[in-house]
């Protein structure tokens, strides 16, 4: 008997937890995995009773609706003691005896907001109540308030998270519009079709520069003490418990917890999905990070405070013979304006200091730079002739698109360039698909977007995105799927001038090919004897040398090269 997912939610969802082992005998409704998106976090029960004979995911694993997640046999002995407590949970969640006369609302609800996005100029300038959807339980708490009165939000950004002892689902905004009054406070429980919001309709989907800002959350009035408490008695989510000194001291020997010992350490800690995400990125032990929203909850502000605290702690650490662990030294003091004159501090902007902990990984990485030219005289004689009819259907066709093109084509003849190392440094994790990351320079620092299954689409197509990825990037609306998922990054100066650079690479990615401006330079022409000005682009490939060797990046730069100075060879 195949147990398969039911509707998520969303395209697919990440295995964070798998919650039975093979030879288990569950009853039907016993959660079976943890499954975590960038907007929900959510425990599948099982579909039936019996034994586990297979678990058919791994944690780590995406999976879609559909997807067989156990196999089962057909235990009715052994699921018999369970039956009773069967019952109870199927009486306790029995929609005929949980407010039956409000289920059709929600559906009303989608199908007004259904009609409201079709005809949003109607509704513009109109104030609407809009009611929660369905969330998959009777009941759960409101977590989080992500959104302020007067805040200007897009249709589906999120704007309240909801928890509940089943899931952790983030709600999204239902139009576009102004926030006139939030109906629900942190720390309330609310139910399906429950009015939550109100919202002055735009007649366009547009969105504050906010959306791209982490939200703050809304803080609790001290009135709600007494609903901690009491979600803590009614199965709500479990929450990380203050650090002791026992915890610290327990933290020293985690690397000798087991493995289902970890887990469980992990499903303790209070956060949502993407907090949990983040951590991953950063790689932050989450269970050792102090929770700051309402009960206890872990925030990315608290996060960012950990990693801090913790480079604040390696600095004061005593020096040691490893640079990488000690960190860099304490700035001098500078305070003496004789010597060292008048100084002034600037905040670092949101990007860049998010930016930090992932730069700081290059500090790990056995980094090399192969630098190469390519000859694109006939390549931009080429582009000269096709830009017009390009520029006429609004398409902006740069060199750039012919750089992606040929590297897209060139890590398919060479595929160690895109792959990633393994954590245990034996194997290489080939990438079947070319997702080209585009380094953009913004005001607020750079920021790569990712152009998905390059290797498919041509050169128009690939100007279309780059494009309209530059537009977004600049523009703040680069939603989470545009900046995951890249197995190469591209990073072009164009006309900033410069000769050459050194890129760093992107981990994990294994490789990176910066791009600085063409010049006229004279080359020798052996058939002429003679030099002949040619346009001259030159490259810079950068790679992990643990699983490149100098001579592969040697070739494949040049290769690249190779196709650019003739990129008809890509057509054969």
């Amino acid at each position: 008997m195949d147990i398969k997912a039911p509707d998520l939610g969303v395209d697919s969802a990440e295995v964070s937890e798998i919650m039975v082992e093979v030879g288990d005998v569950i009853a039907k409704d016993d959660n079976i995995v943890l499954l975590e998106s960038d907007k929900a976090s959510v425990e599948v029960p099982s579909s039936a009773a019996g034994k586990v004979i297979k678990i058919s995911v791994a944690i780590g694993d995406q999976v879609s609706e559909g997807m067989v997640l156990i196999e089962l046999e057909s235990a009715e002995d052994s699921a018999e003691s369970n039956d009773d407590n069967a019952a109870e949970k199927q009486e306790a969640n029995s929609p005929d005896d949980v407010k039956p006369e409000s289920k059709p609302e929600p559906a009303a609800t989608e199908s007004t907001q259904s009609e409201s996005a079709a005809k949003p100029a109607a509704n513009a300038g109109k104030a609407t109540t809009h009611a929660l959807p369905d969330l998959g339980v009777d009941e759960a708490q409101v977590s989080e308030i992500m959104v302020s009165v007067g805040d200007t939000v897009s249709a589906e950004q999120s704007i309240l998270l909801i928890e509940s002892d089943k899931a952790s689902v983030e709600v999204p905004a239902p139009v576009a519009g102004k926030i006139e009054k939030i109906l629900v406070e942190a720390g309330d429980m609310v139910a399906n079709g429950q009015d939550f919001i109100i919202i002055v309709e735009s007649s366009t989907d547009d969105a504050s520069d906010s959306e791209s800002e982490a939200p703050k959350p809304q803080e609790s009035a001290p009135a709600k003490t007494e609903d901690k408490s009491a979600a803590k008695t009614t199965g709500e989510p479990k929450q990380a418990a203050k650090p002791t000194n026992t915890d610290t001291a327990a933290s020293k020997t985690e690397g000798k917890l087991t493995e289902a010992q970890v887990n469980e350490k992990l499903v303790d800690v209070y956060a949502g999905p993407a907090v949990r995400k983040l951590a991953r990125q950063l790689g932050v032990d989450i269970t050792q990070v102090n929770g700051s929203a309402l009960n206890d909850r872990i925030l990315k502000e608290d996060l960012f405070a950990h990693v801090k605290n913790s480079l604040t702690k390696q600095k004061a650490a005593p020096v040691s013979s490893n640079p990488v662990s000690s960190g860099l030294p304490k700035l001098p003091d500078m305070s003496n304006a004789e010597i060292w004159g008048e100084t002034e501090t600037q905040d670092l902007s949101r990007l860049q200091k998010v930016s930090i902990p992932q730069l700081n990984y290059n500090t790990l990485l056995p980094q090399v730079t192969q630098f190469d030219l390519s000859d694109i005289t006939e390549t931009e004689k080429l582009r000269g002739e096709l830009k017009g009819g390009m520029k006429a259907e609004g398409v902006g066709f740069t060199i750039l698109a012919f750089v992606v093109k040929a590297t897209a084509y060139a890590l398919t003849q060479h595929p160690r360039f895109n792959s990633h190392l393994s954590d245990d440094n034996t194997q290489v994790i080939l990438r079947k698909s070319v997702n080209m990351g585009i380094a953009v320079a913004t005001d607020d620092g750079l920021i790569v977007p990712v152009i998905k299954n390059v290797q498919d689409k041509g050169l128009k197509q690939i100007a279309i995105e780059i494009g309209e990825l530059a537009v977004k990037a600049r523009d703040k609306k680069l939603s989470t799927k545009d900046l995951q998922g890249a197995s190469f990054t591209i990073s072009s100066q164009g006309n900033l001038g410069g000769t050459a650079f050194t890129p760093l690479v992107n981990w994990p990615q294994v490789g990176i090919l910066g791009v600085s401006e063409a010049s006229m330079q004279p080359r020798w022409d052996a058939k002429t004897q003679s030099f002949e000005p040619r346009l001259m682009l030159p490259l810079s490939l950068s790679y992990d040398h643990r699983v490149i060797n100098g001579a592969d990046a040697a070739v494949f730069t040049r290769y690249i090269a190779t196709l650019l100075a003739d990129p008809r060879r890509i057509l054969i």
